[in-house]
């Protein structure tokens, strides 16, 4: 068996759950040492649309697990990569008993290169990355990658 890693956070809310329609869904997510994120639910659920929802997290999880991975493999490979930037979008779908579930989310990494010659290489990479991401590995739905 592999290393075990362990993560731990803080998220904290206050407030009344008297309704409905008017509790606030407002919360920090916290950990030691770093920045609170400012969460809520999504708009859609009576939210703050200023502050991140899970569903983002999940899908910038997603991206941000691809990235590292590839940026890994791209140097441990030789490939230089100059820039890089993902646009991820990911689709929920209610169900008729008020929860829900993730259909799919795809990724859609645009990389630079410090040598162009080297884009035919970058689908392999893409495809390692997707196998080896943490994340991807842990989700039931799928996770499809578009680079360009």
């Amino acid at each position: 068996m592999g290393r075990s890693h362990h993560y731990e956070v803080t998220v904290n809310w206050t407030g009344e759950t008297r309704s409905y329609r008017s509790y606030e869904r407002s919360h920090e997510v916290t950990a030691d040492g770093k920045a609170p994120i400012a969460g809520s639910s999504d708009p859609a659920f009576r939210g703050d649309p200023a502050r991140w929802n899970p569903e983002e997290l999940l899908v910038a999880s997603l991206a941000q697990c691809h990235m590292l991975w590839f940026l890994h493999l791209s140097a441990t490979d030789g490939v230089v990569v100059t820039g890089y930037t993902d646009s991820p979008t990911g689709v929920m779908v209610e169900t008729a008993d008020g929860g829900g579930a993730f259909q799919e989310v795809v990724l859609r990494p645009r990389v630079t290169l410090a040598d162009p010659g080297q884009a035919h290489l970058l689908p392999s990479l893409h495809e390692r990355a997707h196998g080896l991401c943490f994340i991807a590995r842990s989700v039931n739905f799928p996770v499809r990658h578009e680079p360009s």
